[in-house]
């Protein structure tokens, strides 16, 4: 079966797909699973956090207190990726950290769950090109970050020595997918 797609990269915009043959009208291209993901604070309590299925009655995580899902079977597949985002979200209560730092929170945690050395490249375009104001609120979400992250610190620690948190989250909002509901 011949390649039907390549990636390709260009320079001061970053990496993209294109079709090497006709494609049809409806054609699936391309399927991938996300590294990461979360349910936005619009759609939180009206989507499921493990499928985004939208209900209007949905079971509360019973620890956190946060995250919401369809039924216990979601539930149970969510808990491997909600376990530790459970207890940073519990230290921090009563407030809830902003979707980035949910998201780059979940990043971090799969990183480290790895057993395997796991390659983590972003190529993306380079924070120096970001204004001083983008940086700042950069910052302030790093800062978030830390503090959400602190009942997890140990494991996080081993990671955060080699990882620059400025640039994970510039990386993981340039490459962040909003879905709207359903």
């Amino acid at each position: 079966m011949a390649r039907r797609l390549e990636r390709f990269c260009s320079p001061g915009k970053g990496n993209g797909l294109r079709a090497l043959q006709r494609v049809k009208p409806g054609e699936l291209l391309w399927k991938a699973e996300p590294f990461a993901y979360t349910v936005s604070k619009k759609g939180r309590g009206s989507a499921c956090e493990n499928c985004f299925s939208r209900k209007q009655s949905l079971l509360r995580c019973s620890r956190c207190k946060v995250a919401k899902y369809c039924d216990a079977r979601c539930q149970k597949q969510a808990w491997p990726e909600h376990k530790r985002e459970c207890l940073c979200l519990r230290s921090c209560q009563p407030r809830i950290p902003a979707d980035s730092v949910r998201l780059v929170g979940r990043v971090i945690f799969k990183l480290v769950s790895k057993t395997s050395p796991w390659l983590f490249v972003f190529v993306l375009s380079d924070i120096k090109e970001m204004s001083e104001e983008m940086k700042e609120g950069l910052g302030h979400l790093k800062e978030m970050l830390q503090l959400y992250l602190q009942e997890e610190s140990e494991d996080v620690s081993r990671l955060m020595s080699g990882l620059d948190l400025l640039h994970l989250f510039a990386k993981v909002s340039s490459q962040s997918v909003f879905f709207q509901g359903c």
